[in-house]
């Protein structure tokens, strides 16, 4: 079945789901051969709670990498509607005794008229949380807090990360993937370090492109620790292309926060505005993809 990215097929219910799990033992969230990941585990549990001859393919909001975890992912799927109508009121009681301990689903529901988990989608807000503590990472939160072993200075960070916000093609910072733009608008981009030490940056775009999130925090901590002046970033971004000197820091201190949505009345829109190409000014035209990560 093709998916219409405006509303299921005749016959069939959109139904949404918000999820949550630890990325540490998945190879990312997309479906792979001989490889654990999210949405095989997911797509097999809601088999086999529905005793489903077939597998119904979930959609998601933000294609995370391996080791990257998610605390307000959005996915949905589409289910014939006597499938929906017998197991609705059971299915996240059933889906918790099906999934493993490391991804779980808080809620389903039948989705408003227009709803796309992708495209309708209008921010992905990330956090990734670093500590500069000389002795290392509490052992309890060693799986989600990457240890960076120079003293880093917040407010050089910020300044550093002021430039980057707004619309910027992010070639410098993504890997490119043939026929989609790295055209972004980087809503926000900041960092404060909380009373337990622990640094975190926030991170929202309308959309992402692959490593970019990682790659944005790698830029970030040579500017903390001095080994690089504030302006450098910036200069990166303008020069367009990847700097070796940017690192892409490790995934398992990146979780997906949030994902934000319109109104119900504009969700069919903005799924279509998202397909559109998009570029700036005097730039070649490219598909954003919507759902990259980072």
């Amino acid at each position: 079945m093709s998916e219409d990215i405006e509303g299921a097929a005749p016959g069939f219910v959109r139904v949404r789901l918000d999820l949550s799990y630890d990325g540490k033992d998945f190879s990312g969230w997309a479906k792979q051969t001989e490889r654990r990941t999210v949405q095989g585990e997911l797509e097999s549990a809601l088999r086999t709670v529905t005793r489903s001859p077939r597998t119904y393919e979930l959609t998601v909001a933000g294609r995370t990498d391996s080791g990257v975890h998610a605390r307000g992912q959005v996915a949905h799927v589409d289910l014939p509607e006597d499938v929906w109508a017998e197991h609705h009121d059971k299915l996240l009681r059933r889906l918790a005794g099906r999934l493993p301990h490391d991804v779980r689903v808080w809620k389903v529901a039948e989705a408003p008229a227009g709803f796309n988990a992708r495209f309708a989608a209008v921010w992905r807000r990330y956090a990734y949380r670093v500590t500069d503590n000389p002795g290392g990472v509490d052992p309890l939160l060693r799986g989600h807090v990457l240890w960076h072993d120079w003293p880093l200075d917040v407010d050089a960070m910020n300044r550093a990360a002021a430039r980057l916000v707004g619309e910027h093609d992010f070639a410098a910072y993504c890997k490119r993937r043939e026929g989609a733009t790295t055209i972004r608008t980087l809503q926000q981009l900041s960092w404060e370090r909380g009373a337990d030490g622990i640094i975190t940056a926030t991170v929202r775009a309308d959309a992402f492109c692959h490593n970019m999130v990682r790659s944005l925090v790698g830029a970030m901590l040579f500017v903390g620790d001095g080994h690089r002046d504030a302006d450098w970033p910036g200069k990166v971004l303008a020069a367009g292309e990847r700097d070796s000197a940017v690192h892409v820091v490790r995934p398992h201190g990146l979780t997906l926060e949030e994902v934000g949505y319109p109104a119900d009345d504009l969700l069919a829109a903005r799924a279509r505005q998202a397909r559109n190409m998009r570029t700036l000014p005097g730039a070649p035209a490219g598909s954003l993809a919507g759902d990259g990560c980072c």
